[in-house]
């Protein structure tokens, strides 16, 4: 029996655009759902609950950061945001509110492809972990139900972030560079994009409580990497 295709909404208000991508994507295996507009784009994420959104920025009505604002409301679902060329402000933007991955006009279906592949696997299983649980001052961390709280709140993390939060916190003691982060938690082709991990680290210490210049949890190592100090 084959495994059931996972499905991907594409939003762009370019037509050849959103047609192109979604010829590339099922080209490579993937079903799709498509949406010219992000007013259109909330409406068919609601009724169809894709596996991931591709997501375009640039679009008149209702641009892809709006649109990915509203997603995060009440979804953790990947979304991958589609970029112009060299332009790095999009980027940080994007992943800040929310985004878990972009990609940069223009790309080959290979590209694309190998984007929704890699945040796709971030949300499979994670790796097993020693010891069910993990508790450093006031945050625990359930590795088997994936639940992290704060002080006895749950915080709703994005899989990007937990796997980065769980990472960090099976190496506690130790120093975890920047290129292991983003091996271990991306993959070694995003090795050397200091950027998209820089963007998570502050977002992920956001939602722990974390005052970025004296942080309780993710410590930060000047040109080494980041730390988190083992439990007493």
């Amino acid at each position: 029996m084959s495994s059931k295709k996972a499905m991907v909404l594409v939003v762009d208000d370019d037509v050849r655009m959103l047609r192109m991508m979604k010829r590339m994507l099922e080209l490579e295996g993937f079903d799709t759902l498509i949406a010219n507009s992000g007013e259109s784009a909330l409406k068919v994420f609601e009724k169809e609950s894709p596996d991931l959104v591709l997501l375009d920025i640039m679009m008149p009505d209702m641009n892809g950061y709006i649109v990915c604002k509203h997603i995060r409301e009440f979804s953790q679902i990947p979304i991958i945001m589609v970029t112009a060329m060299g332009d790095d402000k999009e980027k940080v933007e994007g992943l800040d509110i929310g985004a878990d991955d972009y990609v940069t006009k223009p790309f080959s279906a290979s590209e694309l492809a190998a984007r929704v592949r890699a945040v796709l696997r971030r949300i499979g299983p994670q790796e097993e972990s020693p010891g069910a649980t993990f508790q450093y001052k006031d945050l625990v961390i359930d590795f088997t139900s994936r639940r992290v709280t704060v002080s006895g709140r749950e915080l709703i993390l994005t899989s990007t972030e937990y796997r980065l939060l769980s990472y960090i916190s099976r190496n506690a003691g130790r120093v975890v560079t920047p290129d292991q982060l983003l091996d271990k938690v991306w993959g070694e082709e995003y090795i050397g994009a200091p950027h998209l991990l820089q963007v998570n680290i502050a977002r992920l210490r956001k939602k722990l409580g974390d005052d970025a210049k004296h942080p309780t949890y993710i410590l930060t190592r000047p040109g080494i990497g980041y730390i988190m100090s083992k439990p007493s």
